[in-house]
This record gives C-alpha cells, sequence and structure tokens, in this order.
C-alpha cells in the first residue's frame, strides 16, 4: 500500500499543478477573446474617427498613402493609425494574460512591444506632417522664385523640401530612438559636406557655372552701364 501512495504522489502532484492553472488559462483566454473584441471595435473606432476629421486627406497630400498604396493595395495613412492602435490592444491584453500564466519572460518581451507601439504612432504622426509641411514649403519656394523670376524655381523648391523631409525624419527616428546621436552625426556631417562643396564649387572651379546660375537667377540689364573694373574682371574670366 505504502509503495501504490509512493508511486501515485507525482500524479497527485500534477493533478493538483494541472487544477491550479486550469482557471488561470481560462482566465487568460477570457482576457484575449475580449481583448480582441475591443481591439476590433477601437479599429472601427479610431478608423471613422480619422476619416471625420479628414486626416486621410493630409495622408495623402503627405506622400504617405502613395508609398502605402505600391504594389496596388488600398491602405490608407487612417487604416495604418487604426491597424497599430488594434494592435496596441491585442498586445496589452496578451500582456495580462501572459502576467496572469506567471509567464515572466513572456510578459516582458511583450510589454517592451507594447511600450513601442505608442511610439511608433507619434513618429508616424510626425512623419505625417512634416511630411505635409515639407510639400508645402517646397510649393511656397517654387512659387515665390517663379514669382520672382528666379530659374531654376522647382529644383530650388524640391531642395527646400527635401531638407526640410530631411529633418522631420531625423526627428522622428530620434522620438524612436533608432540610431541616436549616430544618426544625428551621420546627419551633420552629410549637411556640412554639401556645404562645403557648394562653398568650394562657387568660391574654386565652379566660378563660371555659379556666375551662369546667378546670372539667370537674377538675370542683370544688358543696357546697364558696368564700371571699368567690373568689364575688366569680366573680359579677363572670359579669357580675353
Amino acid at each position: 500500500m505504502d509503495r501504490v501512495d509512493v508511486l501515485l504522489e507525482p500524479v497527485r502532484a500534477l493533478l493538483v499543478q494541472v487544477g491550479a492553472f486550469l482557471p488561470r488559462l481560462v482566465l487568460a483566454i477570457l482576457v484575449v477573446i475580449a481583448g480582441v473584441l475591443i481591439a476590433k471595435a477601437i479599429r472601427f473606432a479610431v478608423r471613422r474617427a480619422l476619416r471625420a476629421i479628414n486626416f486621410h486627406v493630409v495622408t495623402r497630400r503627405s506622400g504617405m498613402d502613395g508609398f502605402l498604396q505600391i504594389g496596388g493595395g488600398q491602405t490608407d495613412g487612417s487604416d495604418l493609425f487604426a491597424l497599430l492602435c488594434y494592435w496596441l490592444v491585442i498586445l496589452a491584453s496578451l500582456v495580462v494574460a501572459a502576467n496572469g500564466l506567471g509567464l515572466t519572460y513572456v510578459t516582458e518581451l511583450l510589454g517592451r512591444i507594447t511600450v513601442f507601439v505608442p511610439r511608433l504612432l507619434v513618429a508616424l504622426v510626425i512623419l505625417v506632417f512634416g511630411a505635409y509641411f515639407a510639400r508645402f514649403v517646397g510649393g511656397l519656394v517654387e512659387a515665390r522664385c517663379r514669382r520672382a523670376g528666379i530659374g531654376d524655381a522647382d529644383a530650388l523648391g524640391a531642395a527646400a523640401r527635401y531638407a526640410v523631409l530631411a529633418f522631420v525624419i531625423m526627428i522622428a527616428l530620434d522620438h524612436l530612438d533608432i540610431g541616436g546621436q549616430v544618426i544625428r552625426d551621420a546627419f551633420l556631417i552629410l549637411l556640412g559636406g554639401v556645404v562645403l562643396a557648394l562653398a568650394l564649387a562657387f568660391g574654386l572651379g565652379g566660378r563660371g557655372w555659379a556666375a551662369a546660375r546667378l546670372e539667370r537667377w537674377w538675370p542683370t540689364r544688358s543696357d546697364s552701364p558696368l564700371p571699368d573694373e567690373l568689364k575688366r574682371r569680366r573680359e579677363r574670366d572670359a579669357g580675353f
């Protein structure tokens, strides 16, 4: 009899553990099911709310919709934000369920992902409005240049737009804590290199090109008298 009790003791311990685990498992499943239902409701509500305030118009004009619809998809910015909110609720419910089951490592991993999703939402908002503002600045610069009679207005507008967009992307990446100081240093080095290259081009080898560009942007009147010193300088640069 004692021998039978010794053999059955592991079975009893296993049944006790299973009996203690089953209620927690059922509760975790109920939490996940409730999280899925709530997530679907939130996705629908967020999508309707964003479309009600014409957020999809901003995403379309910023260029995000065109990027998302590469390959024939129909997803726009409102759908993307609603989907991220959906997964945020799903991940939160999974964290609660895993914590109830005592899965420490799974809870920690899901918690980190859950914390990252709101930061991603904010970074996307920065990109959307930043890209919209960059397009506005580019159009404004191009219009002003055309009104002032400056040539290459489209190139100057594009340069202003991409400069603002690069700054916005750097802010978004910094908010996501991706790259950090490395990205900022690389951006500053690249900007310094471009400025130095332009300075050298205008100051050394590209004087003729720079003079032609300046003449195209701000043409001088041919009938205006030139000082003798300026005439001699132009003749010397021309090779006479």
